[in-house]
Parts: C-alpha cells; sequence; structure tokens
C-alpha cells in the first residue's frame, strides 16, 4: 500500500526496493550496511545497489519478529548517517512514527511527513 500511495507524490523521488526487487543496502559505516523496507531518494538513481549519500528518507515497516532495541539501533544508525526522516509502520495497531534529529513523534493527525522532502501518505491509505 505505501507504494502504491508513494507513486502518486508529486515531488520527483526514486523508490529503492529490498528483494525481490533487488537489494539496496545503505552504508551508514564505514563497515555497516543497512537495508530498509523502502529508501526513497531524491534526484538522479544512485549508480548502484550500495547507497553512501544519505537518502530523503527511510521507511521500516514493523513485523512480529521486530525487535525494540533492533529497530532503535536502526534509526540511530540512520540518523547519524544524515537521513532527516525515518518513518516506522506498525501494521498491527495501525499506527506511524516519524523519527528525525529533533526527536520521535507518533503520528496523530493521520498523516506521515518528510517535510524536507515534501512528501506526505495518510495512514489510512497504508492500511487500505
Amino acid at each position: 500500500m505505501i507504494l502504491r500511495h508513494l507513486s502518486r507524490v508529486a515531488v520527483p523521488l526514486l523508490l529503492l526496493l529490498p528483494a525481490p526487487w533487488g537489494q539496496v543496502r545503505v552504508q551508514v559505516k564505514p563497515n555497516r550496511f543497512r537495508i530498509p523496507d523502502v529508501t526513497i531518494v531524491l534526484g538522479p538513481k544512485p549508480s548502484g545497489r550500495i547507497i553512501t549519500e544519505p537518502p530523503a528518507l527511510t521507511v521500516e515497516i514493523l513485523s512480529k519478529d521486530d525487535r525494540w532495541g533492533d529497530l532503535q539501533e536502526r534509526i540511530d544508525d540512520y540518523l547519524s548517517f544524515g537521513i532527516p526522516c525515518i518513518w516506522v509502520v506498525n501494521p498491527l495497531t495501525r499506527r506511524g512514527y516519524v523519527y528525525t534529529v529533533e526527536g520521535a513523534r507518533e503520528v496523530k493527525d493521520g498523516i506521515l511527513r518528510a517535510e524536507a522532502a515534501g512528501i506526505e501518505v495518510p495512514l489510512r491509505e497504508l492500511f487500505g
């Protein structure tokens, strides 16, 4: 659902997805790579499958197997790498969270926003 909505966003963006579409890794440290559920890049397509510059947005979609400590470590890696916005979506509770260097907040107005990238996605559209 998130992919369907993002394909209608007015800003030019490039969605990079993990397998089965092809594994895209974000190099957050010299020896550390992360594989977000969705990576959104503004501007030209990266030359390879390893992103070495911070993308505009990453999205993590929680599963029942995700552990809080592991998720927080991924978020910390993304923020320290310079990714300005991380969305965490929980399909079980139908809630969304936005993480930036200013902090974390639950989406209370029903709209996930990545303000610097000009991207907004209504939560209700993600859950059909």
